[in-house]
């Protein structure tokens, strides 16, 4: 058991070559065009050279650097402060009497101290570092002009380094830092252990240190300017089960309940700013971060952390704080309470006093436990609010003695339903930040309008990783795909959300990659563009692993990632992915199974001491995935097998109950990783979820369903089953008629998929020959003939068309194949019929997707041409910046995503926006074609008055635009108003989806296709957000499933005969795809 105490923080912060990510390095390992050796030769026993009048956060640092060089090189290094036998730097503060919270008063003083100070020896000195204007030593080489900040004074979290001859008497070279204030200084500090080859996530994944003994720092000045959003950080939150769990074996308890104290607040604050963020929500649902530790506060601000609270805690307190300490004193009311919730919210002023410099404070009000108040009507509510935090702006002025309320940073958090009190008047004070909020779902519900960018606050967003609530938690591991978070935050910094980033990463454990790439895209969102996530992921996975993997390991991270957002693991259900059509089932489980094996390939080859941190990041993540598809899958095979009468129904219970146990194995391999360090990280449920949002108590199975099998079914030993039905022959069922012998396959046709299935299956005690044999010749069956039984696997049949042997175009039939087995005695044997259409399209269609049965499907980014907008956009006699068509790679759920950008643009007309435009061949007449666009699920984040919208048409390529009665242009609106706290109408299924589309008629539009021929479909997408992933004409022939049909035949790209297109592994730019090569499950 470790100690709450400060020592215990301390002792743990301080027993803690590669380019810091994407940023300028300057340490090198290779002595050529070098200006000065840090490490090797003759430095032995470096030393850091710091002002004992610096921040004691920044000589905290230093310490952290020091024995940094430990790690890399076997060395620790010493820090100085230039004086003899000098103590430790000490901060002193007052604890809060946590024993009274509603009087304030505190016990006394107390100090955290730094790293122990050497004496100092100015030969060893390597590195000196130093805050402008609080630091003797660095003050005096800006006086002596021995450096020049003058890029960085007086900017926000900004340093330089470079190396100075002669900085101190007895040194003839030193790597100097210089920040333009406290956290610029850490970040420059940080960034030299960075580079050395230290990862920020040395102690909370494990990343091993790059040994290097020889270390150089290369002959030019670096200068890092501030970051792209002045507030970057996150909130832990949901920490039950696991971090709590987690925290409890490892510390004893506060006095109010688990022991989230400074030992543990120390390896968080240490973290973020190794990852060069600087705010912190602290836990909330059973803790109280200021009363828990009286230490918790001060010591955030030692460190230079800026310590916030959550949408639902203003002023400072924590919201469980009320409930324990003035249950007594009335309701959680404010209109019914004003008084006393006056005099708490005071307490908090008082309270966060001395820690001010580090504070950003939340204002407003929502009901208890993170609801909304209840009770009021919204006027009233608006109404109380105005008055509400006017008095709370003038507890800041009174208790903070200030004038100028535009120097202490305040934010309103517009979280749920608190968004819709904008809306309905609430005016919020100029200088206070307004912090939107995404859906919970990575979907940014609203961002600045063109006239809000001015506000002197600025806004911000609160984003999500971890959520619990509708339509399902998802608290487990990583589900974020990196791709999405990049296109929506940059959306959010093009319209000016740049002052506060702060994500909901739960237990934090196991979201270290997202986590890692948010706070890089806040930080420097110039250099992490919005296409860059690949170039990131190979960043990072260098940064951790090495070179010689990091291109394969970025590829497993955002193929995980696609895989893994497509649908959250606590909404995978045996329902989701079809197991009769498309072999979509099939298609995922492959996916997952390449995905594993490629990862555990690169673990093989790792070396001893990289395997824990690639394991919890990536391997981990990827096997777990696999088992929770592979469960999923499994039960809606046996129910499939057990409605058919299958033998093999129980077999599949049984790998359904093996891949239960390789789940709970997976977690004891957690559980005992090194020696137990990271035990109960996985102590969350994931299997069992069964339409409820909330979590189950214990894991459990899907339903299925055993098939008794001492007796052969009524029916007889063996059935037929065929793609794209539940149904079986011989034999009553209800998906065919009552005693029906036949049934029918999908069709084929040249431009179709290359084979459509049957499996002969037993379904009786012995075992049984059966030969399938096709009416004919030209229909091809593989293979023809098998056996099936008790013990043996089911038999499952490809039928294909040997298109250069069968009758020329145009020609359609229905083609019997019949399966006999002399196990069904003088029964009839069942008929399978196969529709078989021969077509062509005529040769001056020479580019384009083709309809096959009964629908064209295809990726949104294989579009023919763009079409330029009719006329531009006027605003103010200016001219609206041109919007262009974007393809978002390693985005949605299969590969791509076709947007406009840039992502801060004005929504535009048909009249000035431009047109994707898609050539289709249409067979089928139909008068109701219904179109639809599966679309990333955007919100209406310019408002509902300016709400998400596309135009859509489809008419035939001969139409001009002046044939109007020809040319029909829809508008579609998918996403409705948001009326109170309540998402719009469809949201649930979409964020469940991951599409608008799938669910719902929201994006459909129906068109006449008045007869055979060549068509144009064009989509205007009309404001950035519009992201669209796959299109899909139905002509009446779609079937079933989640990711829908594969895409479609492409004249200009494929040829009959060479194509699969069995599944959608199948389709051109598919991420983890197969080509033309068949599926291998």
């Amino acid at each position: 058991m470790l100690t709450t105490g400060v020592k215990g923080a301390l002792w743990l912060a301080f027993s803690s070559v590669v380019a810091a990510l994407g940023q300028e390095s300057i340490i090198t390992t290779n002595s050529q065009g070098a200006d000065l050796q840090i490490a090797g030769g003759d430095v032995g026993k470096g030393q850091i050279l710091v002002s004992s009048n610096d921040y004691w956060g920044v000589i905290r640092a230093a310490g952290d650097l020091a024995i940094d060089f430990g790690r890399v090189t076997g060395i620790n290094y010493t820090v100085s402060n230039g004086e003899k036998n000098a103590a430790p730097a000490a901060y002193t503060y007052n604890p809060v009497n946590n024993m009274n919270n509603t009087h304030y008063s505190t016990t006394g003083t107390a100090n955290f101290t730094g790293p122990a100070y050497a004496d100092p020896s100015a030969q060893d000195v390597v590195i000196i570092a130093g805050t402008i204007g609080h630091s003797t030593v660095i003050d005096e080489l800006i006086s002596s002009k021995s450096i020049d900040v003058s890029a960085i004074k007086g900017e926000w979290e900004s340093f330089t380094s470079q190396v100075v001859e002669n900085p101190v008497p007895g040194c003839s070279k030193a790597l100097v830092i210089a920040g333009s204030d406290p956290r610029g200084t850490i970040f420059g500090i940080y960034d030299v252990s960075e580079q050395i080859g230290v990862s920020p996530w040395y102690f909370w994944a494990d990343s091993p240190p790059k040994k290097n003994k020889d270390l150089y720092v290369a002959n030019k000045k670096k200068v890092q300017g501030p970051p792209s959003v002045k507030y970057r950080g996150f909130f832990l939150n949901d920490e039950q089960p696991a971090l709590t769990n987690w925290v409890a074996d490892h510390w004893e308890d506060t006095p109010y309940g688990t022991g989230y104290g400074p030992a543990f607040y120390s390896l968080i604050f240490e973290v973020l700013l190794r990852l060069r963020a600087n705010y912190l929500w602290p836990t909330v649902w059973a803790t109280m971060f200021e009363v828990d530790d009286p230490a918790n506060q001060p010591l955030a601000d030692a460190f230079e952390i800026v310590v916030g609270s959550s949408h639902t805690e203003p002023m400072m307190r924590a919201q469980n704080e009320f409930g324990h300490f003035y249950k007594e004193l009335g309701p959680w009311a404010y209109n019914l309470n004003n008084e006393t919730i006056d005099e708490y919210f005071e307490y908090g002023v008082q309270r966060a006093k001395p820690y001010a410099r580090n504070s950003l404070w939340t204002m407003g009000m929502r009901g208890t436990g993170d609801t909304a108040i209840e009770g009021l009507g919204v006027d009233h509510i608006v109404d109380m609010l105005h008055v509400l935090v006017k008095n709370q702006r003038q507890m800041l002025s009174d208790g903070l003695n200030v004038t100028d309320l535009s120097t202490v940073p305040q934010t309103w958090c517009l979280y749920k339903e608190v968004m819709s009190y904008l809306f309905a008047g609430l005016q919020v004070p100029d200088d206070v930040t307004l912090l939107w909020a995404d859906d919970n779902w990575g979907n940014v519900r609203r961002l600045p309008l063109r006239n809000e960018t001015q506000r002197q606050g600025g806004a911000g967003i609160y984003y999500h990783f971890d959520y619990v609530g509708d339509p399902r938690n998802y608290k487990w591991i990583n589900t974020i795909q990196l791709s999405k978070t990049a296109e929506q935050m940059h959306m959010a910094y093009a319209r000016g959300a740049d002052r506060i980033w702060v994500v909901n990463v739960g237990d934090m454990k196991a979201l270290e990659i997202p986590i890692s790439h948010f706070l890089d895209l806040g930080y420097d969102a110039k250099r992490w563009h919005v296409d860059s996530t690949l170039e990131w992921a190979e960043a990072w996975a260098t940064r951790e692993f090495g070179s010689e993997q990091a291109k394969d390991i970025a590829d497993v991270m955002t193929k995980y990632a696609m895989y893994a957002a497509r649908r959250k693991y606590e909404l995978i259900e045996p329902h989701v992915y079809s197991v009769i059509n498309y072999n979509e089932a099939e298609a995922v489980l492959q996916q997952w199974a390449t995905l594993v094996a490629k990862a555990q390939g690169i673990f093989d080859k790792l070396r001893a001491e990289a395997q824990a941190a690639f394991f919890e990041t990536v391997l981990h993540p990827a096997m777990a995935g696999e088992i929770v598809q592979r469960i999923s899958i499994g039960a809606a095979r046996n129910m499939l097998y057990a409605g058919q009468g299958r033998n093999a129904a129980n077999k599949v219970i049984q790998e359904v109950l093996a891949d239960s146990s390789a789940d709970a194995n997976l977690t004891r391999r957690w559980d005992s990783l090194l020696d137990g360090k990271w035990k109960h990280f996985m102590d969350q449920t994931h299997l069992g979820y069964d339409g409820y949002w909330q979590q189950p108590m214990r894991n459990s199975l899907p339903a299925m369903v055993h098939v008794q099998t001492d007796h052969a079914a009524l029916a007889g030993e063996i059935g037929v089953g065929v793609e794209g039905s539940n149904a079986t022959v011989k034999g009553d069922d209800r998906w065919h008629p009552n005693s029906a012998n036949d049934l029918s396959l999908p069709p084929l046709d040249p431009y179709g998929p290359a084979t459509r299935y049957f499996d002969v299956f037993s379904r009786g005690t012995k075992d049984c020959t059966w030969t399938a044999t096709a009416a004919q010749p030209w229909v091809k069956l593989s293979p023809s003939t098998g056996t099936v039984g008790p013990n043996l696997a089911d038999s499952r049949v490809l039928v294909s068309i040997d298109w250069k042997s069968a009758p020329s175009a145009p020609f359609s039939d229905t083609v019997k194949i019949n399966v006999t087995t002399p196990c069904a005695g003088k029964d009839t044997p069942p008929n399978i019929l196969l529709p078989v259409r021969v077509r062509s399209v005529p040769s001056t269609f020479t580019k384009g997707f083709v309809e096959s049965d009964g629908h064209v499907a295809f990726a949104a980014e294989h579009f023919s041409t763009t079409l330029q907008p009719s006329s531009a956009q006027q605003d103010d006699n200016k001219k609206e910046e041109q919007v262009t068509y974007h393809k978002f790679t390693r985005y949605g759920r299969t590969g791509s995503g076709i947007g406009l950008v840039p992502l801060g643009a004005e929504k535009r007309t048909i009249e000035t926006a431009p047109a994707l435009e898609y050539d289709l061949y249409l067979f089928t007449n139909h008068s109701a074609a219904n179109v639809t666009l599966y679309l990333s699920p955007g919100l209406n984040y310019l408002g509902d008055g300016t709400p998400l919208e596309y135009a859509i048409s489809l008419v035939p390529a001969s139409a001009t635009t002046a044939d109007s009665a020809a040319v029909v242009v829809k508008h579609v609106r998918p996403v409705g108003e948001t009326v109170g706290g309540n998402m719009p109408a469809g949201w649930q299924g979409a964020v469940a989806d991951a599409v608008w589309g799938r669910t719902g008629n929201y994006t459909t539009s129906s068109f006449a296709v008045p007869r055979e021929g060549p068509y144009k479909l064009r989509i205007w997408a009309l404001m950035p957000g519009v992201v669209v992933q796959k299109v899909i004409v139905n002509l009446g022939g779609v079937r079933p499933s989640y990711l829908g049909p594969p895409e479609s035949f492409f004249v200009g790209r494929d040829q009959v005969g060479a194509r699969n297109g069995t599944s959608f592994l199948n389709g051109a730019g598919v991420l983890g795809g197969v080509g033309k090569r068949c599926l291998l499950r």
